[in-house]
């Protein structure tokens, strides 16, 4: 291995100059690949476990909804909130899902200025804004005036291009194979 390629395998890609700075992170997990809920759930969980003040709050999945994440959430005391209808693609009333999902943010917002969490998870939150059904530009407004510290983890397909720009750390995940392509059906702990 050449010196620029250990350099490279041990400090990383890019190296930094100047001093680290602390800063709460705006993280968008998107793409067609699977793994956007279970890379965030991941991150609730490391940050659950370092004592930090974690909520997860779900867009889409019915208020209901009764998971996998969300008995691993109850039990561990990690606060959830499933606070969609189920929209999907086939939703009888789109216009419902919308009004839902504008309620829903006007909440968000203040989870996200009251302090009180250090991670907020905001799951399947893109589909809101790429519908929209909410401004991208008042998003990103609401995450520039959060509290300093706060990390905040935005997940679901077709991210719109405003917010990956504005974003501190975006990662694409792609399919290269599914199961649902054999037309294996989803499998509980796996996709629910």
């Amino acid at each position: 291995m050449s010196t620029e390629q250990n350099t490279e395998a041990t400090q990383g890609p890019q190296s930094v100059t100047g001093p680290r700075i602390d800063k709460g992170l705006v993280i968008v997990n998107t793409g067609s690949g699977k793994g956007k809920t279970t890379a965030a759930m991941g991150v609730v969980v490391r940050a659950w476990g370092r004592g930090m003040r974690v909520i997860m709050l779900q867009f889409i999945k019915h208020s209901t909804a009764n998971f996998g994440e969300q008995r691993a959430a109850q039990k561990m005391g990690i606060e959830m909130r499933a606070m969609g209808d189920g929209f999907t693609w086939r939703s009888k009333d789109l216009e419902q899902s919308a009004e839902l999902a504008r309620e829903h943010w006007e909440d968000c917002k203040k989870v996200i200025a009251s302090g009180e969490y250090d991670l907020v998870v905001l799951d399947e939150f893109t589909y809101p804004m790429h519908y929209g059904w909410l401004d991208t530009e008042e998003v990103i407004e609401v995450l520039k005036a959060r509290p300093e510290m706060l990390h905040v983890i935005i997940t679901g397909r077709n991210a719109p291009e405003a917010l990956v720009e504005y974003a501190d750390l975006v990662t694409e995940m792609q399919v290269v194979k599914h199961p649902y392509q054999q037309g294996i059906k989803a499998q509980p702990g796996i996709e629910f």
